[in-house]
Parts: C-alpha cells; sequence; structure tokens
C-alpha cells in the first residue's frame, strides 16, 4: 500500500495530521500486509507568490490574511493547544514564514537519497518549534545533516535546479487532481482522506483498506476534518 501524503511544511494541520496519521499507522502494525505500507510526501505550497529569500513573522502574515493581531493571536492561540493535544509544540510567535519551493525540492532529494519522513519531521519542527527560516539554504542544509545527509551534497543540490521540475510537477498533479486543501491522504491513488483527522478515523481507514473491505473513497466520513487551504487554515 502507498500513501502519498500532500502538505506543506509551513501548514499546521499537516504537522497535526502527520502525528495523528502517525499514531493510526503503529495501532495497525499487527495488521496483515501493515509492514509493507509506503509513506511518500508530496508538495503543496500554500502561499507560492511568497518571494524567494524573504521571511516575515506569521503572526505578521496572519493578521494581514485574518484582519488584525488580536484575530491572528487567537487562531495561533488554538492551533497551538490542538497540537500540544498531539504532543507537538508550538512555537508559532517566532515562526518565519517563507517561501518553501527549496524545502520541497529538499524533500524529493530525500525521498531518494535518504529517510524522507525524518526530514520531514525536522523541517516542520524548525519552522513551528524553532522559529528557523525554512527558505534559507544554509537551514535547510543543517536540518539535513541532522537526518543524516551529507552537507556538501545538499548544497551543492538546493544550489543546482535538481528536483525543480519534479517538485514542479507534482504541484501541478495535485492541481490536476482537485487537491485544494492540505493535508491531504492520497492511498494506492484511488482513496483520499482529506484533513488532519482523527487518529481513529485513520486507524479505521487503514484496517478497511489493508483487509481489501474499502469498496470506495472514505472521504464521506471525514469531511469535516481541519485542514489549511490558500494561506488560511480552519481552526
Amino acid at each position: 500500500m502507498r500513501v502519498e501524503i500532500w502538505s506543506d511544511v509551513v501548514c499546521p494541520w499537516c504537522y497535526i495530521g502527520k502525528r495523528r496519521f502517525e499514531t493510526a499507522l503503529a495501532r495497525v502494525q499487527h495488521l496483515p500486509g501493515a509492514a509493507d505500507i509506503e509513506v511518500v510526501y508530496k508538495p503543496y505550497q500554500l502561499d507560492p507568490t511568497a518571494s524567494p529569500g524573504k521571511a516575515q513573522p506569521v503572526v505578521e502574515a496572519y493578521a494581514k490574511k485574518f484582519g488584525g493581531h488580536e484575530r491572528a493571536e487567537q487562531i495561533i492561540e488554538q492551533l497551538t493547544a490542538v497540537a500540544a493535544a498531539d504532543g507537538i509544540e508550538f512555537h508559532m510567535d517566532r515562526a518565519l514564514r517563507a517561501n518553501t519551493l527549496l524545502a520541497h525540492r529538499l524533500l524529493w532529494f530525500a525521498e531518494t537519497h535518504g529517510d524522507q519522513i525524518a526530514m520531514k519531521e525536522r523541517l516542520l519542527r524548525a519552522y513551528f518549534t524553532e522559529g528557523l527560516n525554512i527558505g534559507e539554504p544554509e537551514v535547510l542544509v543543517t536540518c539535513a545533516t541532522e537526518c543524516g545527509f551529507d552537507a556538501d551534497e545538499v548544497r551543492t543540490m538546493l544550489s543546482s535546479d535538481a528536483g525543480h521540475g519534479e517538485v514542479m510537477e507534482d504541484l501541478a498533479v495535485a492541481a490536476a487532481n482537485g487537491i485544494t486543501a492540505v493535508p491531504t491522504f492520497v492511498i494506492n491513488g484511488q482513496w483520499a482522506i482529506p484533513g488532519a483527522q482523527d487518529a481513529d478515523v485513520f486507524e479505521r481507514a487503514l484496517e478497511r483498506l489493508l483487509s481489501r473491505e474499502l469498496q470506495d473513497t472514505p472521504k464521506a466520513e471525514p469531511q469535516d476534518a481541519q485542514a489549511c487551504v490558500d494561506d488560511a487554515c480552519d481552526v
């Protein structure tokens, strides 16, 4: 079974959804076939127009998007509380919003050169917990080396065009397949689970798929999950 998770590294629900999906995945490991589940992260950009090489405090971006600092702080407080319940430490007061194309190229590289899941986790933590600029190449190099990648190899890759075409192609695939909110979990290219579902929902879906009982998309069951779309987050 192949699970493609379409997400962005600056999407809070993508981090929360990742943790919930991993919880569900651990719960079904005793089932036949569970050990063969392949998880791959695919790119999505909430704000593809963000200027490369520039960053701004996420609270400023949220204030502009949602109508003022008071509302932005309320959203951040709510997201922080939800994340904490899933064991994730958010410090969005220090988060820096940046263009995520370089980060997605690094994740493309990690898929074939090492541990992409660890790389995804490291980038999410860098953004949401540590306040690092994940649009800065040297920040990405540091994160990559902490995940076991060679610094010079990553630096060379980022300074070239490697992965750019592949990432852009994946972004086009997402658009062509109607993926307009993240996270979106696509299983075997046939079934889609939208949003940061509860771990129980992911667990039931995986059980049904592993037992070959699922005949149609499970989308009808979890239609109200939280997600991010067009740089806006449902809280």
